[in-house]
């Protein structure tokens, strides 16, 4: 595995996000990973609880915009290249069998996303517990994932947060209402303003902060404390938990912000964003995105 590495102790799978250098952004083959690590130990009868951890300063700083942005902007020129000049040309609908560029596919898009989706989902619903333990930056698509788990330890220095909010995305898995509550989660998703851990924890949205320092013994813990539970016991009571959020409508919620997200990548604005990104770069557009006003995720004015 390029993403990840796994290791079994206790009962308890671990499995580390280890691209520390890239602050373990999301890419295809994370996902692929991460869903197949998942599966694995689910299906594992030596381990009863799963440990999602990352190496370096960061959990998870959302998306690789290297490639997402590349990807989209190949799209918009695709379109670009294809539309007619000068406004001279007549619309015509694509021929049977004819091959070129497509307008955007808004449930080829969602087929796309829903990939990630599902991947961050499995955390959910393995019928073993899974617990993520967070330090740093956790952001954007990164809560995607770790909201999805059924407890998160996290560092005092860890932040979390959803910028592409406020322009590029909306969160795909919907778990924010169901992690913090209705008003909370408008609060933060209206702003995109980043959560400190305490914050965080205050609110519900995780489960506990401890020292930086502690992070993984407090994690591991707790991991091994829940894996002296029998795995029937822990599979029915997970689930009868997990029942309170089905009911309340997880499912449409997830399926209204997959497409939602696709939507707001495709905007006049999220098409100006990503034709920035590629004029700049992606950190200077994030930077200028989040800077000002905003001020915050590490993109305050020096």
């Amino acid at each position: 595995m390029e993403s990840l590495r796994t290791e079994t102790e206790h009962g308890v799978r671990h499995i580390v996000l280890s691209r520390p250098e890239a602050y373990n952004t999301i890419t295809p083959t994370l996902r692929d990973e991460l869903a197949q690590a998942i599966d694995s130990a689910d299906a594992d009868r030596d381990v009863r609880v799963i440990l999602l951890r990352a190496e370096g300063p960061a959990f998870c700083a959302g998306y690789g915009l290297d490639w997402s942005t590349q990807a989209q902007s190949s799209e918009s020129a695709a379109k670009e290249n294809a539309a007619p000049r000068g406004g001279s040309a007549a619309w015509r609908p694509q021929a049977e069998g004819e091959r070129g560029p497509r307008a955007w596919d808004s449930v080829a898009d969602y087929r796309m996303m829903s990939g990630f989706v599902d991947t961050y989902m499995k955390l959910w619903y393995a019928k073993k517990p899974t617990i993520a333990a967070v330090q740093g930056w956790c952001i954007g698509g990164g809560t995607d994932m770790v909201l999805c788990a059924d407890l998160i330890v996290a560092g005092e220095g860890a932040r979390f947060g959803y910028p592409p909010s406020r322009v590029w995305g909306t969160p795909t898995t919907a778990m924010w209402v169901y992690r913090m509550g209705l008003e909370k989660a408008k609060r933060y998703l209206l702003t995109g303003d980043e959560i400190s851990a305490a914050t965080a924890a205050e609110m519900g949205m995780i489960c506990e902060v401890v020292p930086d320092d502690a992070l993984l013994e407090r994690a591991r813990a707790l991991a091994t404390r829940m894996a002296q539970v029998p795995t029937n016991q822990l599979v029915m009571l997970k689930l009868l938990c997990n029942q309170t959020a089905e009911n309340m409508g997880l499912a449409s919620s997830r399926l209204a912000g997959t497409l939602f997200d696709g939507i707001a990548r495709h905007t006049q604005e999220g098409l100006d964003f990503v034709a920035r990104a590629q004029e700049v770069g992606f950190r200077e557009a994030v930077r200028e995105r989040d800077g000002e006003p905003f001020e915050d995720y590490g993109s305050r004015k020096r």
